[in-house]
């Protein structure tokens, strides 16, 4: 037991000694090294605790291969493919030739030169603009331009370039109002037909333009026309011939000689009218002018002599009386 008691102390000493003269430090027990993970990389750091090695720096890790992504390729761009050329249409329009652009109310339309299989003109653009410029494939096409009741129409042929069109349209408008003495008639009471020519020449003629209003403007071709003019719905009409100049706003003043009677079947005079009343005016002559039914139906009649003749509840009664041009009044008929 004392031999091995001493070999112990020895062994002890020995080792002392080596680690006070050796250059190196000792080397690390292979149960200090820790095992590398899994797809990662080993760390070199001496574990902790009082066996553990000095402080070494730490390692450069290399990041996993998985976290570089390569560049995209952006692929080739494709060549356009250029179409066919394509040409202007600028088109404009005027009263005259020496008058300025029109620059409102125009409506452009332009057709194919050819018609299809059914016979029809296709139609290839539209436009509402004053002074349009219509991109169209180069070719032959139909220009028609419209202004109210005027138009016009043209063919062109398109190049791959811009192709300038000027149409005249001789065209002037027209506004009319209608008068008695110096009273002006309410627009409502009134109403104009236009026709062409004078009324002077034979014919029977259809009007251009019919029911127009008093006081709204008619765009009409240059030239001669008369005015039909009804006021109320009797026998009170009045026909006038007038001009319409290009570029020019032509007013016209239809006069008519007229007044507005109201007509009353009464028990006495100044009495109460009398409801169901059927009435006829006629012309001395015996011509009928209007026929109507009320109490007091009100009724436009031209200048002159008339007779209404008042039916009611079986009975008839008559009067003859004066229209004064412009006197509005009553005619009272008596049931007697």
């Amino acid at each position: 037991m004392a031999v091995l008691a001493l070999l112990c102390v020895f062994g002890v000493t020995t080792t002392a000694q080596a680690q006070l003269f050796s250059d190196r430090p000792p080397p690390i027990p292979p149960a200090a090294v820790p095992e590398a993970p899994s797809g990662g990389a080993v760390s070199l750091a001496p574990p902790s605790g009082p066996a553990a090695a000095p402080s070494l720096p730490p390692p450069l890790v290399q990041p996993p291969v998985a976290a570089v992504t390569p560049p995209a390729i952006s692929p080739l761009p494709t060549p356009a493919v250029s179409g066919p050329p394509q040409g202007v249409l600028a088109l404009s329009a005027r009263y005259g030739k020496d008058l300025p652009v029109i620059n409102s109310g125009l409506v452009w339309r332009v057709y194919s030169d050819r018609p299809d299989e059914t016979g029809a003109f296709k139609l290839v653009r539209e436009d509402r603009n004053a002074t349009p410029n219509i991109v169209l494939t180069p070719g032959s096409y139909v220009v028609h331009v419209s202004h109210g009741l005027v138009s016009a129409v043209r063919p062109v042929t398109i190049k791959s370039d811009t192709d300038r069109e000027t149409f005249l349209l001789p065209a002037g408008g027209l506004r009319i109002e209608g008068r008695v003495g110096s009273s002006k008639i309410p627009p409502n009471q009134i109403s104009f037909s236009v026709f062409k020519g004078s009324q002077f020449e034979g014919g029977e003629r259809a009007p251009v333009v019919q029911s127009v209003v008093a006081g709204d403007v008619v765009l009409l071709p240059e030239g001669t026309y008369y005015i039909i003019s009804n006021y109320g719905d009797a026998n009170s009409s009045v026909r006038s011939d007038i001009r319409v100049q290009a570029g020019k706003l032509t007013d016209v003043t239809v006069t008519h000689r007229a007044a507005v009677i109201t007509l009353k079947l009464v028990g006495e005079q100044g009495g109460e009218a009398l409801a169901n009343t059927a009435w006829s005016v006629l012309t001395p002559g015996g011509d009928t002018v209007k026929e109507s039914i009320g109490a007091f139906p009100r009724v436009v009649l031209s200048e002159g002599q008339y007779r209404a003749i008042a039916k009611n509840e079986g009975k008839m009664f008559e009067r003859t009386f004066n229209v004064v041009n412009g006197v509005d009044g009553e005619v009272e008929v008596i049931a007697r």
